[in-house]
């Protein structure tokens, strides 16, 4: 999470959505930044506005905007898969190795995953209370030179980004009967990136 109090701004790190380049390229720029712990680092928008807020916007009198990148749920979960599948991890509780994508979206719609699967959800990432987007701005992974243009525009830096903490390949064709399945259980991801791709999502926080 970066923080740019000049320009009003946080960067929320959703997790698998490029947060990596994007600090790396802007932590020169930002008046503060949580990188670790993981858990801090990957702040959700509610802990954000429920325990940092106060402090970072000075109990409300100097409101931040909010700005967030979400993946297509299907790629989102794919490249977790692809991450925890990779060799550094072989043999620990969290990887995927051996493990069937199908197999691997069972377990993270199941109601009590294995450590595999428990890679959260984007929709309870950026809600805020009641189901409602808790961000002023979010951008599509898969657009993002959207994202860069706004940065650029409004904290004034040209950016060039790196590749960081890329997903290794894999095979992660998801059988037509899982994917049912997944957009069935997990409406709120699909409706959420499909509001966002056809510019019907009302934001602001």
């Amino acid at each position: 999470m970066l923080i740019f109090w000049k320009a009003r701004l946080v960067l929320m790190a959703v997790p698998k959505t490029g947060t990596t380049a994007l600090e790396e390229a802007l932590l020169p720029f930002a008046d503060s930044a949580i990188l670790n712990p993981p858990a801090m680092k990957h702040c959700t928008v509610r802990r954000y506005r429920n325990q940092l807020a106060p402090f970072f916007e000075q109990r409300r009198s100097r409101p931040m905007e909010l700005v967030a990148v979400m993946r297509e749920p299907i790629g989102w979960l794919s490249s977790w898969y692809r991450y925890r599948a990779r060799a550094a991890i072989a043999g620990q509780p969290a990887s995927t190795a051996g493990m069937s994508f199908d197999a691997f979206v069972e377990e993270w719609l199941s109601d009590d995953p294995g450590e595999p699967a428990q890679v959260g959800r984007q929709s309870r990432f950026l809600d805020y209370e009641r189901g409602a987007v808790g961000v002023h701005h979010l951008f599509r992974h898969d657009r993002m030179e959207d994202l860069v243009r706004f940065l650029e525009t409004r904290l004034s830096v040209d950016l060039d980004l790196p590749a960081r903490n890329v997903s290794p390949e894999g095979d992660t064709g998801l059988s037509p009967e899982m994917e049912a399945q997944l957009r069935r259980d997990a409406p709120q991801e699909f409706a959420l990136w499909d509001a966002l791709c056809d510019g019907s999502l009302r934001l602001g926080g």
